[in-house]
């Protein structure tokens, strides 16, 4: 699937996420951008690994992904599709987490596991974009969250 942004093909590998978001190790919590429809919807992977920072005091001996950081995976395959939404803003602005609503945790989220990322747009206005966000780890449902994100 291609994308109208100018040079954006899918899949979106780490080097083309690295070029849209300002994330850095160990902070950058997807992998790969996956799926696209510009505007509506996204999917994005992190692969899970033991050699994640987090997992050395989450938990000693029985390592589980914080759910903040998953979080933090939502929002940042979400701050993808807000950039890509609207493309202007891509290297002039930033977008901030502004807001969460109904999160929930299903499932633990462990090394191994790939994580997959999908969001669908709510509302897209001019600085703010509302999305309804799901993590799946083998299409069992693992958090689910309503984001909202600001252009500043």
């Amino acid at each position: 699937m291609e994308s109208t942004v100018e040079n954006i093909t899918l899949p979106i590998d780490i080097r083309g996420i690295l070029d849209l978001l300002p994330h850095r190790y160990p902070f950058i919590m997807v992998d790969r951008i996956i799926d696209m429809e510009e505007g509506k919807s996204i999917a994005g992977l992190k692969n899970v690994s033991m050699g994640e920072p987090f997992f050395q005091g989450h938990f000693p001996g029985e390592p589980v992904m914080p759910g903040v950081l998953i979080l933090e995976g939502m929002a940042q395959v979400g701050s993808i599709l807000a950039y890509l939404s609207v493309p202007e803003t891509i290297g002039n602005k930033l977008v901030y987490f502004a807001g969460l609503d109904k999160v929930r945790f299903r499932r633990v989220v462990l090394p191994g596991d790939q994580l997959i990322f999908k969001l669908e747009m709510v509302k897209l206005k001019t600085r703010i974009a509302k999305m309804t966000g799901r993590a799946y780890v083998d299409d069992q449902l693992a958090t689910e969250a309503d984001l909202l994100a600001s252009f500043g």
